[in-house]
């Protein structure tokens, strides 16, 4: 029996009432089943006479959207969660790319042929919450136990390229081997340059889940270039052997360092993947990806501050101005796994006491501090402010009193 939130139940009774019947389906009990916790929640509902019905059975308990009502997708929002509510449906491969197919909801499916659409075993299981039962047509739970990899369905799984990447990302998420059958498929994919139908941002998308989801993201890179799919992220694929594995294995060092964030998590798990290539290369492989050009200037700009095993006051001051030293440190730690831990640490425990570990020094001087000496604001403002910052970087002013006697002299001169 599977655990779910409380709160659904009642949903799932009042849709039975109305002989509606629903199965929880895919990552959420693959994730059950790895005993990893889940926030995502997909339900296939079957015996659905009317769409417009469902809605309005829906929005007793919630917000409804929908927006994806064309592909058989209900959203409900229901406190901390979002739900999706899928119409089974039979995809025709009409076209080239992710995007390529058209959707025909058929009401009367049973689970079997339903999930018959879906790319693999491990995400085609599925549990009915009012027989209380698994549901897996297609094994799924023996291939997770066995810790392998395969596809649903070997003759469709090649419409749709994107799977080549989900691939390596399920590899890598769960530690999972891919079948031979799967890997030749997905080699000869690659070969035959079927990813180059993708958009940027669709592979963007799969390699921020194998950088943000893996505990060893390398997994999923070291299949990408088994399978012939790093020609998509040049010059990853350019590195020699001996540079490619020193990046993987700082990839999986800095997984154990990752912050709060995903959007500093991102640019620290990137800016590690560049730190072989010289600034051309950087801008080359973000661009491959994706056109967000504050990404690609943080990453630019934590590689282009070497790291020094020591550090003076005026040096640290100096590098707060340029980056954020809590991410420096961890980018670094990451890279330079073989350095004595003690060096890092005592460069956190200097950074904190100066008060610039996560940003630049507060300016002892203010624009009123210039304004109380009777000077009107002008263009001159912002170079005394800089030329005192300077000076409080380089240690020359160490309090608000020593920046009052500096602009004392400045003026006078």
């Amino acid at each position: 029996m599977f655990e779910y939130p409380n709160n659904l139940q009642i949903i799932f009774d009042k849709l039975n009432i109305n002989g509606i019947k629903s199965i929880i389906i895919g990552g959420y009990i693959r994730d059950s089943l790895l005993n990893i916790k889940s926030k995502d929640i997909d339900i296939e509902l079957y015996g659905v006479s009317s769409f417009d019905k469902l809605e309005k059975l829906l929005e007793e308990f919630g917000s409804v959207n929908n927006v994806g009502k064309s592909f058989g997708v209900c959203k409900l929002s229901l406190e901390n969660i979002e739900i999706d509510f899928t119409l089974p449906r039979i995809d025709n491969k009409v076209s080239s790319g992710h995007c390529g197919f058209n959707v025909e909801v058929q009401a009367d499916l049973d689970f079997e042929r339903a999930t018959s659409r879906r790319d693999f075993t491990i995400n085609a299981i599925g549990y009915d919450v009012i027989e209380k039962k698994i549901l897996d047509p297609f094994n799924g739970q023996n291939d997770l136990n066995n810790k392998i990899l395969k596809a649903v369905n070997i003759k469709t799984f090649a419409e749709d390229p994107l799977r080549v990447l989900r691939a390596a990302g399920f590899c890598s998420r769960f530690d999972l081997s891919i079948s031979d059958e799967l890997f030749i498929l997905c080699k000869d994919m690659c070969n035959k340059d079927v990813l180059g139908e993708l958009a940027s941002e669709r592979i963007f998308s799969e390699i921020k889940k194998i950088l943000l989801k893996s505990p060893k993201p390398s997994i999923g890179f070291r299949l990408l270039k088994e399978l012939n799919a790093l020609k998509y992220l040049a010059p990853l694929q350019d590195l020699d052997k001996n540079s490619f594995e020193n990046v993987l294995d700082a990839v999986d060092n800095i997984t154990r360092l990752k912050t709060n964030s995903n959007k500093t998590n991102i640019t620290l798990m990137l800016a590690t993947l560049c730190y072989k290539f010289n600034s051309e290369q950087i801008k080359e492989f973000i661009s491959n990806l994706t056109d967000e050009k504050e990404l690609l200037k943080n990453i630019l700009t934590l590689l282009d501050n070497s790291f020094k095993n020591g550090y003076s006051d005026s040096e640290l001051f100096r590098l707060a101005t340029k980056v954020n030293i809590e991410h420096f440190l961890i980018l670094n730690r990451a890279i330079n796994s073989s350095l004595n831990n003690k060096i890092f640490n005592e460069l956190e425990i200097r950074a904190r006491e100066l008060n610039i570990f996560n940003s630049g020094a507060t300016p002892f001087l203010q624009g009123r501090d210039i304004l109380a000496f009777g000077i009107k604001p002008s263009k001159e403002y912002s170079t005394i402010l800089n030329l005192a910052y300077s000076a409080q970087i380089n240690l020359e002013i160490q309090s608000h009193e020593e920046a009052i006697e500096w602009l004392k002299r400045y003026l006078l001169s």
